[in-house]
């Protein structure tokens, strides 16, 4: 039985971006969580929920012409800080066939990527107990023991000069945004 998955934010190529961050924060409330630029694209994460980084991240890179390319990827929330979870989805999507299988480090969660069968891109991730500005990456290794990848990812995040610190601080900061909304 595998364990516990819930499907938590989205992911949407856009053409513009600012359109598309005004849209969804008007309409919906959201607040903009992070915003910056990755492998050459500009990545904005927005959320209406305390408990939640981002419900929905916009990359720029919206392709319709030939190769449509609408949904950036599916994600789904393991419960926290629950690596073994994480182990299992990696081994379970290699045995199905996965292709493009990738573990990340994000600081503020431990994550695999993988593209299903018609080559829809999913994430399966794990929230460590640190908030670190997005976006961040580093690569996962999900051979070494939880312990280490704990003292590693701090060590890291410490080192990199982003904006960090405790996951409720953010979350509390988060909540009282979305209540000034």
């Amino acid at each position: 039985m595998p364990p516990p998955a819930q499907l938590t934010h989205v992911g949407l190529y856009v053409e513009d971006m600012d359109a598309m961050v005004a849209f969804y924060t008007d309409l919906l409330g959201m607040v903009i969580t992070d915003r910056g630029q990755l492998l050459g694209r500009e990545l904005t994460f927005l959320s209406r929920k305390a408990e939640e980084h981002h419900q929905l991240v916009f990359v720029t890179g919206r392709r319709v012409e030939g190769e449509i390319q609408l949904l950036s990827q599916l994600s789904f929330r393991l419960t926290d800080s629950d690596l073994g979870a994480l182990r299992w989805y990696h081994r379970r999507a290699q045995e199905l066939g996965a292709t493009g299988l990738e573990a990340r480090n994000h600081g503020n969660s431990w994550s695999i990527y993988f593209c299903d069968p018609e080559g829809n891109r999913l994430e399966l991730y794990t929230v460590t107990p640190w908030y670190v500005g997005q976006p961040w990456r580093e690569v996962l290794d999900l051979t070494q023991s939880d312990e280490v990848i704990a003292e590693e990812t701090r060590a890291l995040i410490e080192a990199s000069g982003n904006a960090w610190g405790p996951v409720e601080t953010f979350r509390e900061n988060l909540s009282a945004r979305l209540q000034e909304g």
